[in-house]
């Protein structure tokens, strides 16, 4: 049913830099948290027999999107892991954008059953171990497709996957509807984006009440003006002029 991008095609590998996505190269110094967050998320995941995490935030524009394309991205480098990336920001997806692929078959449509299986909008990219799963705007209502019987068949359908595959999906902003909870009830654990300045510590504790019982695999902190890189990157682990000869 999800198949390895072969039907929906396949994207030609290009730099993505530019559009903030830096987890495939790993001589870019601004890969460095994103090979750290990938360390933690697979020991845990593996640790819990976990194959599905979510990312998500209280509120939009705070970086979900960008971590979850990088995680992913720095996950695909792995020589024993091929990385799925859903989209499931069915209102305001950016998954698309980011990759600039065109506009076609997505996740949408599996879920308003235009196609029957999801390889149909799978998009393979060249030359790496990762599969792009698209969402284009719908004027259906996107808890509704969420809850539907076509999104537990998807679901299931990851779980079913082999043990080599990690799948991970970019989720609405909790406080934005209802759509990430009703995706998180069926999957394994999600975790949470805060940018330093913006998120308040209430918001934080309630978008992660709000989403329980579903287990936070833990939260990363964007925009961290005293971290890394000292540009909108920042992780909070550190300057970076200490690492440009590292990985250069």
């Amino acid at each position: 049913m999800l198949g390895g991008g072969a039907s929906g095609g396949t994207l030609s590998r290009a730099d993505w830099s530019p559009r903030g996505v830096f987890g495939f190269n790993s001589h870019d110094s601004r890969s460095r948290p994103f090979n750290l967050l990938r360390s933690q998320v697979l020991k845990i995941m593996q640790n819990n027999n976990w194959r599905i995490v979510g990312v998500t935030s209280a509120t939009p524009n705070v970086g979900k999107s960008f971590v979850a394309s990088n995680l992913a991205a720095s996950l695909s480098r792995i020589p024993s892991i091929h990385t799925l990336l859903f989209d499931f920001d069915l209102r305001r997806g950016s998954i698309a954008k980011t990759f600039e692929i065109e506009e076609g078959f997505g996740i949408e449509s599996f879920l308003l059953g235009k196609i029957n299986s999801l390889g149909d909008a799978a998009r393979e990219v060249a030359d790496t171990r990762m599969t792009i799963f698209p969402a284009f705007t719908t004027e259906h209502s996107s808890a509704e497709l969420l809850a539907g019987s076509r999104m537990r068949t998807l679901v299931q359908a990851m779980k079913n996957l082999p043990d080599n595959m990690v799948c991970i999906c970019d989720l609405p902003p909790a406080f934005a509807n209802d759509d990430s909870a009703i995706v998180l009830r069926e999957i394994d654990a999600f975790i949470f984006v805060v940018e330093e300045g913006k998120n308040t510590v209430k918001q934080v504790r309630d978008a992660i009440d709000l989403l329980q019982p579903t287990p936070c695999l833990g939260t990363v902190l964007n925009r961290y003006r005293g971290g890394f890189g000292g540009d909108d990157y920042g992780f909070g682990y550190g300057t970076n002029r200490g690492y440009e000869a590292y990985y250069s």
